[in-house]
């Protein structure tokens, strides 16, 4: 970046602390109001093109730029919109242009929180993909800065917009199936290897590796395939339990009505089937210990059995690759990817679309269905008219809250100890809920003849959470792990 956009985008950042103390009814007439809404997209491949797509649909809305780090992407995106939009490579000077009234950011998980805050600092509302941050410290620091600059922050989370789980939620909490006795999430999508490489692999020439970077090490690139395999290693993405989970824990959270973090983390898991250049787990049990009832999530990123495998990952091809990726894995009580509410008096099923809810009695019967879906994207366009944070479907302190769910549980998992199957089992017969799941997942990883002897699971260490801090209580490795280095100057702001 030249000193001249530096210097502009730094104008704007120290001028959006004023903007800051506009009040509602003056930033409505500022922008959005009775005109269009001008949206910028950074962030143009897989979750940002979906995101362009519907945006575009969207009455009195108008794309005015798009920035990615490929311009290879970058550009023939650009062209299926035509006209004037503004193109950017370096996301600093999207924010330094005029005309911009919020920002979409769909960029890697490591991105996330450092462009939301820069976007909020230079007076623009954002639409930010999940999880919100990399690590739990970044979303605090988000939450802090849509608090000081009065900016709307919409979480990705698509389910919220959903009318079919929210009255699914309300009947349920009402009474209509008594005690919830657990919220489960699923998340069973087939992960192939990413490929295992023997050295340091060429960056494409179309890509700024350094602003791809951002806030990450300055370190050598080693996957096969640059794009979206950057999910499965630590310094960049968080895993299926963030990628995937985050939308099905954000589920189990609103049926059992919490806003905070459980009290105390269990997990099991592990990488398995394959050695790739991948890091973070494809198999993975989680028990958020909340007092009510457990939340309860589980990955499994093999097939069902081998013969089922499909040599095509979820996110690398089309619908029809993906369609049997799908057939090829497990299913608990019909569902691969959702949410099962385990209630006395039956329980309720989350389809993966988000627009039906399915409620049965003890004996499987159907007795009440939801339906209905709305788009989330739409009402991010409202709350940004209004002026209102209260029309957001998610406040920006609940989706910091999902997003943690995946980081505390990949903390537990990272500092936990390769465990033989026989003394896992032991360790978690205490407790019920982990010890069930465990014992499925091990029977699972047997039927695709994992060698559980050459590669036990990891018995994630158990961590208990002072929720109010929103840090773990006597155990500084874990700490260390709420957030990271930054790399300058892509740095996260302590004072935002």
């Amino acid at each position: 970046m030249n000193p001249v956009t530096r210097r502009t985008f730094l104008r704007h950042t120290a001028l959006a602390g004023a903007a800051a103390a506009l009040s509602a009814r003056s930033w409505a007439q500022v922008a959005g109001a009775n005109s269009d809404v001008r949206l910028a997209v950074t962030g143009l491949n897989s979750r940002g093109k979906s995101l362009l797509n519907e945006i575009r649909k969207l009455p009195g809305v108008r794309v005015v730029a798009l920035c990615d780090v490929d311009t290879a992407v970058l550009e023939p995106t650009a062209k299926t919109l035509g006209g004037d939009v503004k193109k950017f490579v370096d996301y600093r000077d999207l924010l330094a242009a005029p005309g911009i009234d919020a920002v979409v950011i769909a960029t890697p998980n490591h991105q996330h929180a450092l462009q939301a805050i820069w976007a909020m600092q230079a007076g623009k509302d954002v639409y930010l993909e999940k999880p919100v941050s990399h690590d739990l410290w970044e979303g605090r620091q988000i939450v802090a800065a849509a608090a000081k600059y009065g900016r709307l922050v919409q979480a990705g989370t698509q389910s919220r917009s959903s009318p079919a789980i929210a009255e699914a939620i309300a009947w349920v909490r009402a009474g209509n199936l008594g005690r919830i006795t657990a919220a489960r999430g699923l998340c069973f999508k087939r992960r192939t290897s990413i490929g295992k490489t023997t050295g340091p692999q060429a960056v494409p020439a179309t890509v700024n590796y350094d602003l791809w970077l951002g806030p990450a090490p300055m370190a050598p690139l080693r996957r096969t395939r640059f794009h979206y395999d950057w999910h499965w290693q630590w310094a960049t993405g968080n895993g299926d339990i963030a990628n995937q989970g985050n939308h099905q824990m954000d589920v189990a959270l609103r049926f059992l009505g919490e806003t905070e973090l459980a009290p105390r983390v269990f997990t099991a898991g592990g990488r398995f089937g394959y050695e790739d250049d991948g890091e973070t787990p494809n198999t993975l049990v989680v028990v958020q210990d909340y007092a009510a009832a457990p939340l309860i999530f589980e990955v499994r990123g093999l097939p069902a059995r081998p013969d089922a495998s499909s040599n095509v990952a979820i996110g690398a091809g089309g619908s029809s690759a993906a369609e049997a990726a799908a057939g090829s894995m497990d299913k608990y009580r019909g569902i691969s990817v959702g949410n099962l509410i385990h209630c006395e008096g039956g329980s309720v099923v989350v389809t993966a679309d988000y627009s039906v809810a399915q409620a049965y009695d003890r004996e499987q019967k159907l007795v009440k269905e939801f339906k209905g879906g709305a788009s989330h994207a739409a009402n991010f366009i409202e709350a940004v008219r209004s002026r209102r944070p209260s029309d957001l479907h998610i406040p920006v302190s609940e989706s910091h809250v999902s997003s943690c769910l995946s980081h505390i549980a990949n903390i537990s998992y990272r500092l936990g100890m390769a465990t033989p199957p026989d003394e896992l089992r032991d360790r978690v017969r205490a407790q019920p809920a982990l010890a069930e799941a465990v014992g499925r997942m091990l029977d699972h990883l047997a039927a695709n003849n994992v060698d559980l002897g050459k590669t036990p699971p990891a018995y994630g260490y158990p961590l208990e959470i002072d929720t109010a801090a929103q840090r773990f209580t006597g155990n500084d490795a874990a700490n260390a792990l709420l957030t990271r280095e930054y790399r300058a100057p892509y740095v996260v702001p302590a004072i935002v």
